[in-house]
């Protein structure tokens, strides 16, 4: 007996498995080309208190190698604050931090961070301590204006705003230091934490 004309097909693919294949593509596609929305506002807020904080201590040391030693131990309890503010945000927006834009806004941040850190170190290892705090602020701004081209719209102005302190810290008196550190981590961080979580929450 000949074979048949057409072979037998196999099981149609149920169509809510297909629906539920379009809608993941759809949210995984959305996530990708979204913004990411947990920048922490009263976390920022409270960065910049603490910010406030070590720059006072700062201003009671003698020299400037122990001011910019304060900045240094405050800087991980600062980063501690931003990290748990913005786990806490995303998890109550239920939004991945490891989603298409909290990846991306991670990746592009922590580049000036990390360089601004090896800076410090050759700065410090040739004696040039008076252009550190420039350089901290020039670096982290950048890294928020990169960051933040993932983010809400106001991000990426507050990182122009630092570039423009660091810049401007780079080119001052050597004394005026610990003076423009408390004015960008701890005046613009508050200034910016504020406005970020009145538009968009927490």
């Amino acid at each position: 007996m000949g074979q048949p004309l057409r072979t037998r097909q196999s099981e149609p693919i149920p169509i809510n498995a297909r629906a539920y294949d379009n809608l993941r593509y759809i949210r995984e596609t959305m996530e990708s080309a979204g913004s990411f929305t947990a920048v922490p506002g009263w976390g920022g807020l409270w960065m910049g208190l603490t910010a406030l904080v070590a720059g006072v201590v700062a201003a009671l040391q003698p020299t400037l190698e122990r001011t910019l030693a304060i900045w240094v131990c405050g800087a991980p309890l600062g980063l501690s604050i931003g990290t748990w503010a913005i786990a806490r945000k995303a998890r109550a927006a239920r939004l991945p931090l490891l989603s298409g834009p909290g990846r991306k806004f991670a990746l592009s941040l922590s580049p000036p961070i990390l360089a601004g850190a090896l800076v410090t170190l050759a700065l410090y290892r040739a004696g040039l301590t008076a252009v550190i705090p420039g350089v901290w602020l020039l670096l982290y701004g950048a890294g928020v204006v990169t960051g933040g081209a993932f983010s809400v719209k106001v991000v990426p102005v507050m990182g122009i705003c630092f570039m423009l302190l660091g810049a401007a810290a780079l080119f001052s008196p050597a004394g005026w230091g610990n003076v423009f550190l408390m004015a960008g981590f701890g005046g613009l961080q508050i200034a910016f934490g504020v406005i970020i979580a009145r538009r968009y929450g927490g």
